[in-house]
């Protein structure tokens, strides 16, 4: 599949839906779809594909921590791997980044299974301990630079277990393309939404110890990433609070080549999360928010990122929001704590002279690997930014007392949230 640069098929009819959001292929009781050892396994695929795991981590002083693998296909060359590590400290203002093409990559190591990788570069080694409090976990070990060597213990916890919308092998796909049994596309998301990190990164000879909760990601973009997306929405907010709280979200609104009348009636929205209360996984939310249909304020299941107050940022061309909002609803699905959970979050970023906790706008195209940029750049109209901004927050939690006590009249948690924005085309 996407092996080639052209492809023949079919002629369909150009009013016929050419995309189908896992958003809206799951029932609300079947969104919760428990992974399983193959959903994390790297598939390397051939073609217009772009496959990461990214762990994240927030430091007890709020400093983000971020490690990822990204491996990049592009049609007929060699694919391209890359290391990238960053650690930003809102309180100081120091930021260290670094972004390595690994050599020898390599997965399955010897006597493991594609869930581990390695290069010359680093080792990345999964655990099972089956029985115990933490039945997952990935060791992280890279010697990027002289400046920067990473030594990290990532542990999934036993009530949070790692999740994708739907179950079943076709769970957490969205599809591009007027057939699900042979896309032209496709993007995939598989998150562990808690995690526990332990271990130290050395940065220039200076060990910093890292400590904090946060979560993990496996995503894959079946298609050259331009043509997937024109805008991305990614939070997760960690707390110690009440054993441990989460909430995540990674949405994308399609561009408009792709939507459920074909080409012209796309920027679908895609939005997926979970939330994590009293160190339980309590909800898997999805939601679809269709171009030409208003979404009802409220509903059973939502699952939602909105910009507030955007003002126009001369740097990238594109409207920076000074707020974002972020809601989920869906029903419990902890057996034993039956009812509805909801969750509610408003950051304020500041604005263009004022931000807050703005730890960069990236450049996209600056950064990812010269064949990558050949085929995104030359799309008109195509010039890539994300905003990263790390936050202290309060997350409004309402659900059964079962899952925690005071939970059905309301309960704030503080802890700090992680959010990027990202822009791809007009």
């Amino acid at each position: 599949m996407f092996s080639s640069f052209f492809s023949s098929a079919p002629a369909v009819d150009p009013q016929a839906p050419n995309f189908l959001p896992v958003s809206s292929l799951f029932s609300s009781d079947e969104l919760y779809g428990e992974l399983e050892p193959s959903d994390i396994e790297w598939k390397c695929a051939s073609g217009f594909v772009t496959e990461t795991q990214i762990w994240y981590t927030i430091l007890e002083n709020g400093s983000s921590v971020m490690c990822q693998v990204i491996h990049s296909s592009i049609g007929v060359w060699y694919p391209t791997i890359q290391f990238t590590f960053k650690v930003f400290n809102p309180k100081t203002g120091e930021k260290t980044w670094r972004s390595v093409n690994v050599t020898n990559f390599m997965t399955p190591p010897p006597n493991l299974d594609k869930r581990s990788s390695q290069a010359d570069e680093f080792t990345i080694t999964h655990k099972d301990a089956p029985g115990t409090d933490h039945p997952e976990s990935y060791t992280i070990s890279a010697n990027l630079t002289q400046e920067v060597q990473i030594s990290l213990e990532v542990w999934r916890p036993v009530g949070v277990p790692g999740f994708k919308v739907g179950k079943g092998p076709d769970g957490g796909y969205s599809y591009f393309g007027p057939d699900a049994a042979q896309p032209e596309g496709y993007v995939v998301h598989r998150f562990w939404p808690l995690t526990r990190t332990s271990g130290t990164v050395s940065l220039n000879g200076k060990p910093l110890a890292i400590e904090g909760p946060g979560m993990f990601v496996h995503a894959i973009q079946g298609m050259r990433p331009n043509l997937v997306a024109s805008r991305w929405n990614f939070a997760h907010f960690q707390s110690t609070a009440h054993g441990g709280v989460s909430a995540i979200q990674m949405e994308f609104t399609t561009t408009n080549a792709h939507g459920r009348k074909g080409a012209g009636s796309g920027y679908v929205g895609v939005n997926v999360g979970g939330l994590v209360v009293g160190g339980k996984l309590a909800a898997v939310t999805a939601e679809t928010k269709w171009p030409d249909e208003a979404q009802p304020e409220t509903a059973d299941i939502v699952s939602r990122a909105q910009h507030l107050k955007a003002v126009h940022d001369p740097d990238t061309g594109y409207p920076q929001p000074t707020e974002v909002l972020f809601r989920w609803a869906a029903p419990s699905i902890l057996p034993d704590a039956p009812g509805s959970i909801e969750g509610t979050l408003t950051v304020d970023v500041g604005g263009l002279t004022e931000s807050k906790g703005l730890i960069e706008k990236v450049d996209v195209l600056a950064e990812i690997p010269t064949v990558v940029k050949a085929v995104v750049s030359y799309v008109a109209g195509t010039k890539p930014y994300i905003y990263q901004w790390i936050n202290p927050a309060k997350l409004a939690l309402t659900g059964p007392d079962l899952i925690l006590p005071g939970l059905a009249g309301g309960l704030e948690v503080e802890g700090f949230l992680y959010n990027e924005a990202t822009f791809i085309s007009e």
